[in-house]
């Protein structure tokens, strides 16, 4: 609780796993702090190769390629002052925040084990394996289907029987459109709400006038 009682509360982004025909929620990974950057980068889908097709210069083909990236620090310090309260960070660190972001980049040991039982019984071909819907949640104005393109963990302090107990994970994404999921597709649906927030939300923004670029008309 804030020691100022009247301060906002402060929402925490993170990361929310679903299943990705019905959209019911599997996990919800909240991030234990905030980064203090969120990067992204958005490329134009152009109708030709770079700088698009010199004939069709203004048409673009489809939603941007978005990406985003952000850094998230994990601290066990703080609950280990109080272990009473803490026994799981008391016990294995900041171990169980570290493997619930990482087994989302791996089918579970049970897939496996089930898709080995059918290589081995004769099976010819045996589906891909189908991840959840990945959900990045930054704000409701941001919430948007990705996929994970990059992780890494920077381990930086241990307990004495090697638990990490600080970490900083770097986590890559590109976001999903309705090129990559479809419109039928719930988290083709999710991008277009998302869309949908970026238009009503730019509708607000402030319009400009020619006069404050300096000039009075176009030429």
């Amino acid at each position: 609780m804030s020691i100022f009682p009247n301060s906002p509360r402060v929402l925490k982004g993170g990361i929310v796993l679903a299943d990705p025909a019905t959209a019911a929620v599997q996990r919800i990974i909240v991030l234990q702090y905030n980064p203090d950057s969120v990067s992204r980068t958005l490329q134009v889908q152009a109708t030709g190769g770079e700088g698009g097709n010199r004939f069709e210069p203004l048409r673009i083909k489809g939603p941007a390629v978005e990406t985003i990236s952000l850094t998230a620090e994990l601290d066990a310090t703080d609950q280990l002052e109080f272990p009473a309260l803490n026994r799981v960070a008391v016990e294995v660190g900041i171990h169980p925040h570290l493997a619930a972001l990482e087994t989302m980049l791996y089918p579970s040991s049970g897939t496996l084990v089930a898709n080995n039982a059918l290589a081995q019984s004769g099976t010819l071909e045996i589906a891909p394996m189908q991840a959840p819907l990945t959900l990045f949640v930054w704000s409701k104005q941001r919430v948007v289907p990705v996929r994970i393109t990059e992780f890494s963990v920077t381990e930086q302090a241990f307990d004495p029987a090697l638990n990490p107990i600080r970490a900083e994970v770097r986590l890559g994404m590109r976001v999903l459109t309705v090129d990559d999921l479809g419109f039928e597709h719930r988290g083709g649906g999710i991008f277009m709400s998302y869309l949908q927030v970026k238009e009503q939300l730019a509708a607000r923004a402030r319009r400009g006038a020619l006069s404050e670029l300096g000039i009075t008309r176009l030429p």
